[in-house]
């Protein structure tokens, strides 16, 4: 077969994989495949994602520039390699998290009390998500007024952060709502919620962010679930399944969370 009979026979059966499958071929003779798309509900509209993307624009704790580059490849096909394979380096309080105890107490870091810990039966189950008052922190006050009944253990409580799209900016801004110390103690004191779900990348208001964060974290009962994605979704009572990577030694821990009605 001489080289222009090859090429057009080549040429030929490019052109009918294009136009059985509508789309061009990649560079190994495979037709590219459509885009992927993300989504943020499944299941026919009963599931929610409710982590948030890690993307170079997300925001970091205390910096103007976001998350920034967090992704590096370590092999790429397109080089010659016969696999992709990237490695990642950011915060373990990246996006959606968990903190655990030893991310305020030392002590309980030397005694191993890590994102490993952290209990699989408080991070899945029955979950209230509560609107919050828009004009305000979360004082004792606030707690107050929402009136969770007493035996609700997992509490999302979507604030004026979701109005204002604060995780959609990279920029970090100290002015989001959270919880006050005081709202934190009466909460500990009053209710029996040992999951506590926020907006933002912190649950407490950046004015009382450590004192907040010791009264939530001194018993090792309550687990933070921060940077949550609570938007287009109704209030009221869901199914929560929040899973955190098993880092060993860490003080926090990248989550990915789903509603299910």
């Amino acid at each position: 077969m001489n080289k222009i009979l090859l090429l057009q026979l080549i040429i030929l059966c490019s052109s009918r994989v294009f136009l059985t499958t509508g789309r061009p071929l990649a560079a190994d003779g495979n037709p590219v495949p459509a885009p992927a798309v993300h989504r943020e509900v499944y299941a026919d509209g009963r599931m929610f994602d409710i982590s948030h993307r890690v993307t170079k624009e997300l925001p970091s704790w205390d910096s103007k520039d976001g998350l920034g580059q967090f992704l590096f490849s370590l092999a790429s096909i397109k080089n010659g390699s016969v696999v992709n394979a990237s490695e990642m380096k950011m915060s373990v309080h990246t996006g959606t998290h968990v903190d655990a105890p030893s991310h305020m107490f030392d002590n309980y870091s030397d005694a191993g009390f890590d994102a490993d810990t952290l209990d699989l039966e408080v991070l899945n189950g029955p979950a209230l998500l509560v609107d919050v008052p828009r004009d305000k922190n979360i004082t004792a006050e606030v707690m107050m007024a929402l009136n969770i009944p007493k035996g609700v253990r997992r509490v999302l409580f979507r604030t004026l952060n979701t109005d204002r799209q604060l995780m959609w900016k990279k920029e970090f801004d100290s002015s989001y709502a959270g919880f006050m110390k005081d709202g934190a103690k009466w909460l500990v004191e009053n209710t029996d919620i040992k999951l506590v779900g926020l907006d933002y990348l912190s649950v407490a208001a950046y004015v009382e962010a450590l004192d907040t964060h010791l009264e939530f974290l001194a018993s090792r009962e309550i687990i933070l679930v921060e940077g949550l994605k609570l938007d287009n979704i109704q209030p009221g009572l869901y199914d929560l399944h929040c899973l955190p990577i098993r880092l060993l030694g860490a003080d926090g821990s990248p989550t990915r969370c789903i509603l299910i009605k």
